[in-house]
């Protein structure tokens, strides 16, 4: 969508503060001997508390509130009952919502307590390249470059990205136009971001693959060389200068 009025940005606002804080409390939540369905259930309740409503169940029909995906899950995992969370876990959550008329999206990679298998720097680097590609967005500049940017900043770092997911425009659905923001440079994406859309970039950096296979539950997606992946995204508005970060209480950078 594009920002078009001030009852707009408001809207925007409203939806980017409930998913981000969703996500803070989730992340804060989240221990060891937790099941993924415990947390998503956590989540579902502050949505809800806020009114807002989980975006994957209400445009999908989604088997849960939020997507918790664990160490080898790239995105899309599904919260159960027997999958139970570990210390050390390298855990994903994303989390998307509809308030009002309007939907913003956020998520995060994190450690579960102490990082025994040394994937602090994989989740670090995420966080550092979501940072660098938002800083470079504003109106006219070429979406493919932001690609090209994460992709260029992953193989510095000694990282893949995962070539098949990306960001896209949010706001009056959950997916809209531009829809692929890729990790990547696509030479035959000539689109540009335009001055007050309103768009989610997001980070996919790997360890080992650079695609993401659907599973056999239709949802779950696998690296396709194994190995890790962390995520961390944003819901952003494109301006002539810095983007305004709305879903920034989510504290990924913090």
């Amino acid at each position: 969508m594009s920002i078009t009025s001030q009852e707009e940005l408001l809207g925007m606002q409203q939806i980017s503060n409930a998913v981000a804080e969703t996500l803070k409390q989730m992340r804060e939540h989240a221990a060891p001997g937790m099941t993924t369905k415990e947390l998503d259930d956590f989540g579902g309740k502050l949505l809800n508390a806020m009114g807002a409503k989980s975006a994957p169940r209400l445009t999908y029909d989604f088997p849960g509130w939020t997507c918790i995906s664990v160490n080898n899950e790239v995105a899309h995992g599904i919260p159960a009952e027997n999958k139970v969370l570990k210390e050390g876990d390298l855990i994903n959550i994303d989390v998307s919502a509809e308030l009002n008329g309007f939907w913003a999206d956020n998520g995060g990679s994190f450690i579960l307590g102490e990082d025994i298998n040394q994937l602090q720097p994989l989740v670090d680097a995420s966080k550092q390249i979501l940072k660098k590609a938002i800083a470079q967005i504003k109106g006219g500049v070429k979406i493919a470059e932001i690609g090209r940017l994460i992709e260029t900043e992953a193989k510095k770092s000694g990282y893949k990205v995962i070539k098949n997911l990306a960001g896209h425009g949010v706001g009056r659905s959950l997916h809209e136009e531009p829809h692929e923001i890729l990790n990547c440079y696509d030479r035959y994406n000539t689109g540009r971001f335009k001055k007050n859309s309103v768009v989610a970039i997001e980070t996919f950096i790997a360890t080992n693959s650079t695609y993401a296979d659907q599973q056999e539950d239709g949802w779950t997606l696998i690296g396709n060389k194994g190995g890790f992946v962390a995520q961390h995204e944003h819901t952003i508005v494109v301006t002539d200068g810095q983007p305004m970060i709305l879903t920034s209480v989510n504290g990924i950078w913090s």
